[in-house]
């Protein structure tokens, strides 16, 4: 009787183990150093020490694991920030993000540079993106102008894109058009929570579809206490229409966000839904989500990084379809062809 991975395995499972070897890790830039990054560069750390599969969407994608990323560059434009190791500017004020495990990180080796100020740094923040094969956007929203700065930045480095904010950078048509001509992958644009508002109020108006009942009305409301959340209440124009685009209706009523320091990391949410059923009868449904918004946003970024590399290294340009998913605004079918 032969062993598992003897000389009798089939070849796939005799080889699996040489592959996982010969994979290059994720070398990921980082432009923004807030509670999103801290939530992420801790999450990778905690994977790596645990082995635990909690909270994992996808254990493995094109045979890279959690703890095949490797952050290796890191921008940010706070003055507490720039020139410290980056395990010690995560938890810089105002990031509130908790400590995921006891006790300090050792120093990552890799140092915060001063972020982009401008479009004339676009090829200063090119050349310092050397060694990075991924760019993680994770700066606040409401700057679209520096966000398509840095997407310029990736591209003349010839590294993927990936925008996690909800300014329009994978829907501009003929950006997205440059990305797909040099078979470099653009992915965008804003995050779809692992588990957020919109996402679960999409599954509960899919689920009315599904039942055949009405929707007659529904209303969310989003409170937070991270600095992206006080940078959105600010910036709101481009986030709500990232949310009315996740949700695809217009029966949704989208208040606006409101800011509450207390609330640290964490966001809650209300959400309503008015609903007929049989012969009209009335149906109400009224939940309330609470999460740790960070998290949500790490447990997309995690995989959205992983899908960009084995893009690129497939030299499969533009928006992969397999992104979809984790995205509020990703670019509709056809939009290379117009613009």
């Amino acid at each position: 009787m032969s062993t598992p991975g003897g000389a009798d395995a089939p070849p796939r499972v005799r080889g699996l183990d040489t592959l996982r070897a010969v994979i290059d890790k994720v070398r990921v830039a980082v432009v923004g150093v807030g509670n999103n990054t801290s939530a992420l560069v801790q999450g990778i750390d905690f994977y790596r020490a645990t082995g635990s599969l909690v909270g994992l969407h996808r254990v493995e994608i094109g045979g890279l694991g959690v703890g095949d990323i490797d952050i290796v560059t890191a921008f940010a434009i706070s003055d507490a920030k720039v020139g410290r190791d980056l395990h010690e500017a995560i938890f810089e004020a105002p990031n509130n993000f908790p400590r995921l495990r006891e006790g300090d990180l050792p120093p990552s080796g890799v140092t915060v540079r001063r972020g982009l100020a401008g479009s004339e740094e676009i090829e200063r923040v090119a050349r310092e993106l050397a060694g990075a094969e991924v760019v993680l956007y994770s700066a606040p929203s409401g700057r679209p102008d520096v966000a398509r700065a840095y997407a310029e930045a990736a591209l003349q480095a010839g590294l993927a894109f990936i925008n996690t904010t909800a300014d329009p950078v994978a829907r501009d048509p003929g950006l997205l058009r440059r990305f797909e001509d040099a078979g470099i992958p653009l992915i965008g644009d804003d995050l779809a929570s692992q588990f957020g508002t919109s996402v679960l109020h999409h599954a509960l108006l899919r689920l009315l579809e599904e039942r055949g009942l009405t929707l007659t009305s529904s209303y969310q409301v989003n409170l937070g206490g991270t600095e992206d959340f006080r940078n959105l209440v600010e910036n709101p124009d481009s986030k709500m229409r990232s949310k009315r685009n996740a949700l695809g209706t217009d029966k949704v009523q989208l208040a606006p966000l409101a800011y509450m320091p207390h609330l640290k990391s964490q966001k809650v949410a209300h959400l309503n839904v008015e609903a007929q059923g049989w012969g009209g009868t009335e149906i109400s449904l009224d939940v309330r989500l609470r999460v740790h918004d960070p998290s949500g946003a790490a447990g997309v970024n995690v995989d959205l990084v992983r899908y960009a590399a084995v893009a690129r290294r497939e030299r499969r340009g533009g928006c992969p379809a397999e992104a979809g998913e984790h995205l509020k605004s990703a670019p509709t079918p056809g939009s290379r062809r117009t613009g």
